[in-house]
């Protein structure tokens, strides 16, 4: 219940909407507790004395209850969907905006398809029960109280009914309540590894089709359909007895007034009139029940959501700015790493690094080499701070990175990422996505440099082509030149490439270094490389091995020093080296 008071906080600035709904609502209640009471005038003091003129005015004036009732009920709905789409719009930001702030290391934990089901399926489900709660689960216990009164000043012998009914009615709910709620949570969990098999389906169908694996993709889409479904069904069937117990109830109990009822009237002890109010009101009072057994099931549901929402509203960035972190400027792009170790999630496994130590002078290019998993990208990670290192710092310019601010620390840094992630829109917007004010010449100078420039002039369109969801419709080459261009064009003093030229052909890297040179004369490099080709020409190389650095030096260095260099240089270039140095 604590989650959800702290998910429903969102609807605090809708304070006064959320009273004017209710109190619309408080008047709704009242107009259906008072047609009872015109019921029993009108038959009363109306039919059974044939009082024509007392039926009129009853009836007109039930007329008036009703159209008065039903338009505090369009303005009660009206106010319900307004606060609750303005709740679940609130969060929803709430929630884009908190993943925007969590580190590498965070978003490590948490998984896309999960995530997608917290911002969409999560909360409409809590947004539901918002609706609800400014109209039926308030309206229902109003009913139930309202309704209650009445009974015992209708009736107060037929009122002893009710103490037997109504504690059975209650324990029923709660019983359902109590199995339902954690049956919704998994529910809920089924759904997120559905959509979670599904997102990596979609994203990865041509390698599916490649490896020829569909029937195990459908195999496994199929078991955790099923997984759901059959959960699903396991709370519905629970569920299914439910609304029959609960008619069952409410029609016992309309027998038991009309048969202890019907002999008090016929003693005189009571009126035909007095009856059918306290039918209705007993109506009113087990009716309300049932709806709030039928939102009973909604209730574990929204919990179970709310407790979601707050799983990532709760993530604490593992990154963040310190209290006293100051705005790096003039940077001049030393970059130096002093014994640094990093270990993920605090994991007991091998650390990532271990005791690296390495400098890079402002204007160096440093290649870094090593098998894969020997730590090569965690170790160009921890300069933008992506993430921060267990021991050791790492500095530009003399100074602690953990010592500024990420938003300073990165404009200064250019990175083409692994894998290159575009973004729907044009060529141009996804160019110069890190610096949105930049001219057409500044694009086209970065799209040179990256060689892209020629491949963009060839679509329909030019640097105006659309660029589908996740670049679909442009090669892995061209995905990454753009990349690079998108990490040139905000003019870094520190430039990461990180294996960014893997999908390009040797001769287009080759032009590419060719320009890069020109294009960022003074910047300090970091070059994460799969091909040695790419490294020949760096200032420094640095070869990784299981989170260590093993050998360091230039090309020609390394070729007489380091038998991994040489195994790396002979299995890719040649016989060793020996005779290329």
């Amino acid at each position: 219940m604590n989650v959800l008071k702290r998910v429903l906080f969102f609807v605090k600035p809708y304070t006064r909407e959320s009273i004017l709904a209710l109190v619309m609502l408080f008047c709704v209640v009242a107009s259906d507790l008072a047609t009872p009471r015109l019921v029993q005038r009108l038959v009363d003091r109306g039919i059974t004395p044939r009082n024509l003129s007392v039926i009129w005015t009853t009836a007109l004036l039930m007329i008036g209850v009703e159209i008065l009732s039903a338009l505090l009920t369009i303005g009660n709905t009206f106010m319900a969907v307004r606060v609750s789409q303005s709740f679940a719009a609130d969060v929803r930001s709430a929630l884009f905006h908190k993943i925007q702030t969590l580190s590498f290391g965070n978003l490590d934990c948490l998984q896309t398809g999960q995530l997608m089901i917290r911002l969409t399926s999560d909360i409409s489900l809590v947004q539901s029960m918002v609706t609800m709660s400014l109209r039926l689960m308030t309206r229902a216990p109003l009913l139930m109280l309202g309704s209650a009164v009445l009974l015992v000043l209708t009736s107060p012998k037929l009122a002893l009914l009710m103490a037997v009914l109504l504690p059975v009615t209650l324990v029923v709910l709660w019983f359902f309540v109590s199995q339902t709620q954690p049956l919704f949570m998994q529910v809920q969990r089924k759904l997120g590894w559905l959509n979670q098999v599904l997102q990596e389906n979609l994203a990865g169908v041509r390698v599916v089709k490649a490896f020829v694996r569909a029937d195990h993709e459908n195999a496994r889409f199929g078991s955790a359909n099923d997984d759901l479904m059959n959960q699903t069904i396991r709370v519905q069937r629970i569920l299914s007895i439910l609304q029959p117990t609960m008619t069952f109830l409410i029609n016992l109990g309309t027998a038991s007034v009309v048969w202890f009822g019907g002999n008090l009237a016929i003693r005189g002890s009571i009126t035909v009139g007095q009856i059918m109010a306290f039918v209705n009101y007993l109506l009113t009072t087990l009716f309300p029940l049932g709806m709030l057994g039928n939102l009973a099931t909604q209730f574990p549901q929204a919990r179970a959501s709310a407790v979601r929402i707050m799983e990532v509203l709760d993530n604490v960035p593992e990154v963040q700015d310190q209290p006293d972190a100051r705005t790096l400027a003039g940077v001049q792009g030393r970059v130096a790493f002093e014994d640094v170790c990093l270990q993920y999630n605090h994991a007991s496994t091998e650390p990532v690094l271990q005791g690296v130590s390495l400098v890079a002078e402002p204007g160096q290019t440093v290649a870094v080499l090593g098998a894969t998993g020997s730590g090569k990208s965690s170790l160009i990670h921890l300069i933008p701070r992506f993430y921060d290192a267990e021991q050791g710092r790492v500095t530009i310019d003399g100074m602690d990175v953990r010592q500024v601010t990420q938003g300073s620390l990165r404009a200064h840094i250019g990175i083409a990422m692994q894998e290159a992630v575009l973004f729907s829109g044009t060529i141009r917007d996804n160019i110069r996505y890190g610096r949105p004010d930049a001219s057409d010449e500044a694009v086209i100078v970065a799209a040179k440099a990256a060689q892209a420039h020629d491949f963009i002039m060839s679509l329909p369109g030019g640097y105006d082509a659309p660029v589908a969801q996740r670049g679909a419709n442009l090669s892995g080459g061209q995905k990454q030149r753009l990349a690079i261009a998108r990490a040139l064009l905000i003019q870094p003093r520190i430039l990461i490439l990180d294996d960014s030229t893997s999908a390009v052909d040797v001769e287009t890297e080759a032009r590419i270094q060719e320009a890069l040179e020109q294009v960022m004369a003074g910047c300090t490099a970091f070059v994460i490389a799969q091909r040695i080709s790419t490294a020949l020409t760096a200032d420094k190389i640095v070869v990784l091995d299981r989170g260590r650095v093993v050998a360091e030096g230039t090309h020609a260095e390394l070729l007489g020093s380091s038998p991994i260099y040489q195994e790396i240089y002979a299995s890719q270039l040649g016989d060793g080296g020996v005779n290329h140095g």
